[in-house]
């Protein structure tokens, strides 16, 4: 498999995996802007402006689109993240050219037609009321605001409802202005395809564009607070969301961060699977991620139990976190890397996986590191390291809490503090 990067005059940038074997190809356009981009008014626009790349272009509507794709049998999607947002397409080797001519089309044609703004409007507060209904959506959000509070970062990716609901057409085309420029963006794609074909036809379709400079105080720094946020409803369960601040994605311990979350609730064997559901039998759900940003990121450990066995599963839970820095066995960071490892190169055999991450690595680090490089780098963690980690996070790392449901009983953040100090 070759890996093949080039760059526009104008900073747009194009990285390339051929896959031999394969007929189909993932192409799309990661652009650098996402929720934390956002000023506090424009919450839930970066979103909002992902939806409406697909409601009409100046040459298609929004059903043509659709069928573009369709008729060939492809499949055309979008998302946004907190540091990104992505357009992509998933179609046969053959019609490479036209997923790419169709995504090229929603990004630097759209109409933002006004009866088209007020339907979508209504489809994403769908969205919002869905996800508000969604205890285990929710939750993370509420985490997500509570360890960064009061900053772009904490807030949510959908935005408040009455942000969505005065969106216009100007707060869509300014956000374009300020943050969809050609040096933003990073065409990846994987699969059957020619390298040099597809840089032919981002020149042509991307490289009349002029880059955009954002002014710096646009992105906001991240700062792990840390917080708490109860929200008391009559569910059969509480959510119990616990976030431990962790290292940004370019500090070599990202690599420790997530292998003491696999050891710690990343599967079956995990700690905190055998103790709280296997043992215990206190939930159905719980595991344990870790996730980071540029400058920031998180541990997260999820649960759901009853309001009567709350307590004793979160206090269950942060005597395993301080255990750990004490009898982490090299087993479990045996098993953990290679779980990581497993992970890594099973979702490499994805078109679609192998294209994003291409992307995500070209934004991080300006290069795509060898797969024999990352995978030496999660080999290198040694078990003094995670236990090192363990004590860290029990000693010194910021902590946040997000509980809903039937949550009275639920200790306090205070309290769960003060026993992983302990």
């Amino acid at each position: 498999m070759t890996i093949q990067t080039h760059t526009l005059s104008n900073g747009f940038q194009i990285v390339t995996e051929a896959m031999p074997g394969l007929k189909s190809t993932s192409i799309g356009i990661w652009v650098q802007a996402g929720g934390r981009h956002e000023r506090v008014e424009q919450n839930g626009i970066a979103h909002f402006l992902e939806h409406m790349a697909f409601k009409g272009t100046k040459t298609r509507t929004a059903l043509q689109i659709a069928e573009t794709i369709e008729d060939v049998g492809g499949y055309i999607n979008a998302y946004t993240s907190r540091e990104m947002t992505a357009y992509y397409a998933r179609v046969l080797e053959d019609d490479v050219a036209l997923g790419l001519d169709v995504i090229a089309d929603i990004l630097l044609n759209p109409v933002f037609d006004p009866a088209e703004i007020e339907v979508e409007r209504g489809v994403i507060l769908q969205e919002i009321g869905q996800t508000n209904d969604t205890p285990d959506d929710i939750v993370f959000d509420w985490l997500q605001e509570a360890a960064y509070p009061n900053q772009a970062l904490g807030r949510t990716i959908l935005g408040p409802t009455e942000r969505v609901s005065a969106f216009s057409r100007e707060d869509l085309n300014g956000f374009v202005g300020e943050h969809y420029g050609p040096n933003q963006m990073i065409l990846a794609a994987a699969g059957g395809l020619d390298h040099d074909a597809i840089v032919k036809q981002a020149e042509a379709l991307f490289g009349h564009l002029s880059p955009i400079e954002r002014p710096t105080n646009l992105i906001q720094p991240a700062a792990f607070g840390g917080g708490e946020r109860r929200e008391i409803k009559q569910l059969e369960q509480v959510h119990f969301a616990l976030a431990l601040e962790g290292p940004n994605y370019r500090d070599p311990a990202i690599y420790t961060a997530q292998i003491y979350a696999s050891a710690m609730g990343g599967g079956m064997s995990s700690r905190l699977f055998q103790e709280v559901r296997e043992k215990q039998g206190l939930c159905y759900t719980v595991f344990a991620q870790a996730g980071a940003y540029e400058d920031t990121g998180l541990t997260t450990i999820y649960a759901g139990t009853s309001a009567s066995q709350i307590d004793q599963l979160a206090n269950i839970t942060i005597d395993e976190l301080k255990r750990a820095a004490d009898d982490m066995t090299a087993s479990e960071v045996a098993r953990a890397r290679a779980q990581m490892k497993a992970g890594l190169l099973m979702g490499l055999e994805s078109p679609s996986n192998r294209a994003e991450r291409l992307a995500r690595l070209l934004s991080i680090w300006g290069r795509i590191p060898t797969l024999e490089e990352t995978i030496a780098n999660i080999d290198a963690v040694t078990t003094g390291d995670v236990k090192a980690y363990a004590g860290q996070v029990a000693g010194s790392a910021g902590t946040a809490l997000a509980v809903y449901g039937p949550a009275e009983s639920a200790p306090s953040l205070e309290a769960l503090r003060a026993r992983l100090a302990a």
